[in-house]
C-alpha cells in the first residue's frame, strides 16, 4: 500500500511517501528549486520521493492533499464580503486565482502527475495533528495544533489513540496566535512566514516594556483561547498587510523598514510579543492537560516551531513528555496527510515511529566526485573514517568553520547534522564570525548546540537521557557552563539544543565525540548549511558553491575534504546577495 501526501500553494510546499505504513521519503520543494519557502506545486519533491521508493506514479495507491480547498475558499469569500470595501484589493487578487486554479486542485494535481486517480483531501489542522501524533512514540496523547490559519481553524486540540485522532475544540479565523506572531514579525521589519524565529532570537535582548499594549491587541482567556482586537489588524481584509495605522499609533513607532538598524524599541517589542505568545501557548497546553488528563502531548503547526514556548509547555503545563516532529509547519502537512490516509482512513493499526529527520536525497561518493570535478575543485579523498573524523574534529577545534555534508537531507527547517555548518562553541567570537562572514546575517541571531545525548544533562538543565533531537526545545545552559560554551549560550542563558545519538546520526555523532575527546567538550555549534535568504543546501553542487562564496574554511562532503578556494571571498558582495535573496529584490531583478 503506497500513499503520497502533498502540500503546496501557501508556503513550504512538500511531499511525503509512505509504503506499508513506513515513511520512505519526504522533502520540501525549496531544496530543489533553491527558492526559499517555495509554495509551488512540489513536482521536484514528488519526483524525488518516487525515485527514492523505486516506483512510478502509477504504482501509488492513494494521493492526498493537506487541506480542503472548497472550505478554504468559503472562508476567503466570507472574509472579503464581511470587510467590504476594505477588502477590494484582496478581492481582485484572490478571487480570480481561486476561480481559475485553486478550486480545481484535484484536476491540477492529476494533470501535473499524469494520473486520473481520485485526490483525497485532509483538513489542514487534521493533517498537522496527524503529522505529530501518528509518527509519535505515544500510544495515546493530547494533540495541539496552532498556526496562522488553515481553512477556518487557527488553533485546535484533541486526543490521539492508536490510529484514531479526535479533535475536540478549535479557534477560528481571524483570531489566530500564528497571525499575531506574523504581525509582530512584520512590524519588526522581518519577512512573514520566514523570519518568525528572528523575533525569538531578538527577544532575550529586550524587556517586557510593551506587554500592556499587547494586552490591548489580544484578549487571552484562561483556557488559552484568544480574541484579537481587530481594529489593529489588516489580515481580515488584506492579502499583503498584517497590521494597520492604529497598531503603529498604539506602540508609538512606524513599522521598521527592512535592513535598518534595530534599537531598544525593537528589542522590547520582540521580547514583549514573544512573552504574550508563550502565555497563549502555555495556557492552551495547561487547559488541554486538565481536560484530557493525558501525560503526553504532541504539537504541530507553524507555532510548534516556537521552541521557547515548547520548553515552557514541557516544564510548566503538567505534561510529562512532548513530541514535535521536525517539519511542524506546512511542509509537514504532506507527511500528516499520508499517514492519516494510511492509518485513520484505511484503518491500518500499525503505527510508524519517527526517530530521525533524514528523509531527503543522499549522494554517493561517485556523484560527489563528479560534482567536484565539474567545478574543478581541489579536493582530497579520505577513505579511512577515523582519519576523516580526526581531521574534521581538529579543524573545528582549531576554530575553523566546517561545512558538513553527509547522508540524506533533513526534512524540516532545521539542519540536524546532514547539511550543517559545524564550529567550536568554546570561543565567544565564533558566533559573530559565522554571522558576519559565513551566514551574512544579523549579529543577534543565536546558534544551536549539538551535544552527545548521554552528556547533554551535564551542560543543560535537562534530565539525563532526555531526547531533544530536532532543535525544538530551549533548556537553560547550566550556569557553570556559560563560560565553557559561550558561542551557543544565548543572551538569556539558554540553548536551542540538539541531542545526538550514534544509532540515528552515525558519523555526525562520532565527529562530535572525537571533538569532545580532543577538547573535553562534547558540544559543537550546529547551524544550517546555507546563507541568509537561501534554503539549506541539497546537492554537492549547492554545497561547493556555498563553500566557495562564503567564509566557510573547509568542506567535508562524503569522504572528500575541500579546503582550497579558487579565489578570495568577497564578503561585502556575499552580504548584499543574501540581503537581496531574503527581501526578494534579487528574484525581482532576475
Amino acid at each position: 500500500m503506497i500513499v503520497l501526501g502533498i502540500s503546496c500553494y501557501y508556503h513550504d510546499g512538500g511531499a511525503a511517501l509512505v509504503r506499508d505504513g513506513e515513511l520512505v521519503a519526504a522533502a520540501e520543494e525549496e531544496r530543489f528549486t533553491r527558492v526559499k519557502h517555495d509554495s509551488s506545486f512540489p513536482a521536484n519533491a514528488i519526483a524525488y520521493c518516487l525515485r527514492e521508493a523505486g516506483i512510478t506514479i502509477d504504482q501509488v495507491d492513494h494521493i492526498g492533499f493537506y487541506e480542503k480547498p472548497l472550505v478554504k475558499f468559503n472562508r476567503i469569500l466570507e472574509s472579503i464580503l464581511a470587510s467590504w470595501p476594505l477588502s477590494f484589493k484582496a478581492w481582485l487578487k484572490a478571487i480570480p486565482l481561486w476561480l481559475v486554479h485553486r478550486l480545481h486542485i484535484a484536476r491540477e494535481i492529476q494533470e501535473k502527475l499524469g494520473v486520473d486517480k481520485e485526490i483525497l483531501y485532509c483538513q489542514h489542522h487534521l493533517s498537522h495533528a496527524a503529522s505529530a501524533f501518528l509518527v509519535s512514540p505515544f500510544e495515546e496523547a493530547a494533540v495541539i495544533t496552532a498556526d496562522g490559519v488553515g481553512e477556518w481553524t487557527t488553533t485546535s486540540w484533541g486526543i490521539g489513540r492508536g490510529n484514531i485522532i479526535e479533535m475536540h475544540k478549535e479557534s477560528r479565523f481571524p483570531h489566530s496566535v500564528g497571525l499575531l506572531f506574523s504581525a509582530i514579525t512584520a512590524y519588526l521589519g522581518f519577512r512573514v512566514n520566514d523570519a518568525e524565529w528572528k523575533v525569538m532570537g531578538l527577544a532575550p535582548y529586550g524587556k517586557p516594556t510593551y506587554v500592556g499594549q499587547f494586552r490591548e491587541v489580544v484578549d487571552i482567556k484562561n483556557d488559552g483561547s484568544i480574541r484579537l482586537n481587530l481594529k489593529y489588524f489588516a489580515h481580515p481584509y488584506s492579502t499583503t498587510r498584517t497590521i494597520n495605522d492604529r497598531w503603529t499609533a498604539l506602540f508609538g513607532q512606524p513599522m521598521r523598514p527592512k535592513e535598518t538598524e534595530l534599537g531598544d524599541f525593537h528589542r522590547d517589542i520582540a521580547h514583549s510579543g514573544q512573552k504574550i505568545v508563550e502565555e497563549i501557548m502555555l495556557k492552551t497546553a495547561t487547559h488541554v492537560h486538565r481536560q484530557t488528563g493525558m501525560d503526553d502531548v504532541c504539537i504541530a503547526g507553524g507555532v510548534g516551531l516556537n521552541c521557547v514556548a515548547n520548553w515552557r509547555i514541557l516544564k510548566e503545563s503538567g505534561f510529562k513528555d512532548i513530541f514535535i516532529q521536525p517539519a511542524a509547519g506546512d511542509s509537514g502537512g504532506a507527511l500528516g496527510t499520508a499517514f492519516y490516509i494510511y492509518n485513520s482512513v484505511l484503518g491500518n493499526k500499525q503505527r510508524y515511529r519517527m526517530e530521525h529527520a533524514f528523509w531527503g536525497p543522499s549522494f554517493s561518493d561517485e556523484e560527489i566526485k563528479t560534482a567536484l570535478d565539474r567545478a574543478e575543485a581541489d579536493y582530497e579523498r579520505i577513505n579511512d573514517e577515523e582519519e576523516l573524523l580526526e581531521r574534521t574534529a581538529r579543524m573545528i577545534a582549531d576554530s575553523r568553520v566546517v561545512g558538513w555534508f553527509q547522508g540524506r537531507l533533513e526534512f524540516g527547517p532545521r539542519a540536524l547534522g546532514a547539511r550543517s555548518l559545524l564550529a567550536d562553541p568554546r570561543h565567544d567570537k565564533m558566533k559573530d564570525l559565522i554571522n558576519a562572514k559565513v551566514k551574512f546575517r544579523e549579529a543577534f541571531r543565536p546558534f544551536a548546540p549539538a551535544v552527545l545525548k548521554e552528556r547533554a544533562h551535564e551542560y543543560f538543565e535537562m534530565p539525563a537521557g532526555m531526547d531533544a533531537p530536532y532543535m525544538l526545545l530551549v533548556p537553560p545552559v547550566r550556569p557553570e557552563k556559560h563560560s565553557v560554551i559561550p558561542a551557543v549560550t544565548h543572551e538569556d542563558g539558554t540553548g536551542r539544543v540538539q541531542t545526538v545519538t550514534e544509532q540515528q546520526h552515525g558519523r555526525y555523532y562520532r565527529v562530535i565525540k572525537r571533538f569532545g575527546e580532543l577538547t573535553g567538550v562534547p558540544v559543537v555549534i550546529n547551524t544550517s548549511f546555507n546563507v541568509r535568504g537561501e534554503p539549506i543546501v541539497c546537492t554537492p553542487q549547492d554545497a561547493y558553491r556555498t563553500f566557495v562564496n562564503t567564509g566557510i574554511d573547509a568542506l567535508v562532503i562524503g569522504n572528500y575534504v575541500v579546503t582550497q578556494k579558487p579565489e578570495p571571498v568577497d564578503y561585502e558582495a556575499g552580504m548584499q546577495r543574501s540581503v537581496e535573496l531574503e527581501t526578494g529584490s534579487l528574484a525581482a531583478r532576475t
